[in-house]
This record gives structure tokens, C-alpha cells and sequence, in this order.
């Protein structure tokens, strides 16, 4: 069974053009519009497990933090494609 906060975490991040990223709390209030300080915490937990894994990096003033050690605002992005770096 999938997350519905990792899935609400991707749905949003696909919407984007490659590179761009999200608030947290922008996931959080898509799940629960009234109650989206509650859900942030765990927004951000689930952020940090898929940083751990790979599949997301987190930022800070758009430069990538430890997912480990890392305080205050952040923002999600997905990772850069393989060969994303390479000329055309």
C-alpha cells in the first residue's frame, strides 16, 4: 500500500517543471485544509525518509541539506535526472 503522503508529496513534485520544488506545508494543506499544522510534521518526517533513500533532496536556500541534521524552512525537489548535466 502506498504512503498517501509520499504519493501527495510526488503528485505535486510531477506537476513541476524538472528542477522546481515544493513547501512541505503545501503538501500538508492539500491533505488536510483545515488542520495542516497537524499534518506538517509528519509531512516533513516523510520528506526525510525519502531524502534518506534518494528519491527526494531537501533543501535550504536551494542548496541541498543532510537530511539528518537539518532546522527551519526547507523545501522538496526531485533528484536530477542522470545525464540532466550533459550539453544537448
Amino acid at each position: 500500500m502506498t504512503d498517501p503522503i509520499e504519493s501527495a508529496i510526488f503528485d505535486h513534485l510531477n506537476r513541476l517543471a524538472p528542477g522546481k520544488s515544493i513547501e512541505p506545508s503545501d503538501v500538508a494543506k492539500e491533505l488536510q485544509p483545515e488542520q495542516w499544522q497537524r499534518m506538517l510534521p509528519k509531512v516533513r518526517g516523510v520528506a526525510v525518509g525519502l531524502a534518506r533513500e534518494g528519491r527526494l533532496i531537501i533543501t535550504k536556500k536551494g542548496k541541498p541539506v543532510d537530511p539528518n541534521a537539518f532546522k527551519g524552512v526547507i523545501r522538496l525537489k526531485l533528484p536530477d535526472a542522470p545525464g540532466d548535466d550533459d550539453p544537448a
